[in-house]
């Protein structure tokens, strides 16, 4: 079985929003998720999500801290996989598209209202994001 590493990016902002991407390959139905990326050769999961992130909405974080590592498998794909995902904080950049994988389509604040109801890259990851944005603040 393959294994896949990566890392998401969790930012949110002092409105309790929560920034996401809209994602997907060209013949996909495109769903939403916080940024996420694959582990390049040598990098760390820190250094991923930073990398990812920047990517994939134009902004420059820094990791506040580590929220949790989520590990499974799609025996159908022959893919196990782990994601560490990182609380980051904006430090600069803009909001722009420049994933060179040509993946991202949109990039938005969404609200725990909107969350609820959104198409999910991850829909195992709802709860967890909702609850997180319940008990943080700043982003």
């Amino acid at each position: 079985m393959e294994k896949w590493f990566g890392s998401s990016g969790v930012c949110i902002n002092e409105n309790a929003e929560l920034l996401m991407v809209l994602q997907g390959k060209p013949e996909e139905d495109k769903k939403w998720s916080v940024p996420p990326g694959g582990q390049e050769k040598n990098e760390t999961f820190e250094d991923c999500c930073i990398r990812e992130f920047e990517e994939e909405t134009g902004y420059v974080v820094e990791l506040v801290d580590e929220l949790t590592v989520k590990k499974g498998s799609h025996k159908e794909l022959g893919i196990s996989f782990e994601v560490h995902y990182f609380l980051v904080k904006i430090v600069g950049g803009q909001r722009k598209i420049q994933d060179p994988d040509h993946l991202i389509y949109d990039i938005a604040w969404k609200n725990v209202d909107e969350l609820t109801k959104l198409d999910l890259s991850f829909p195992e990851d709802r709860d967890f994001l909702i609850d997180y944005i319940k008990i943080s603040g700043n982003c």
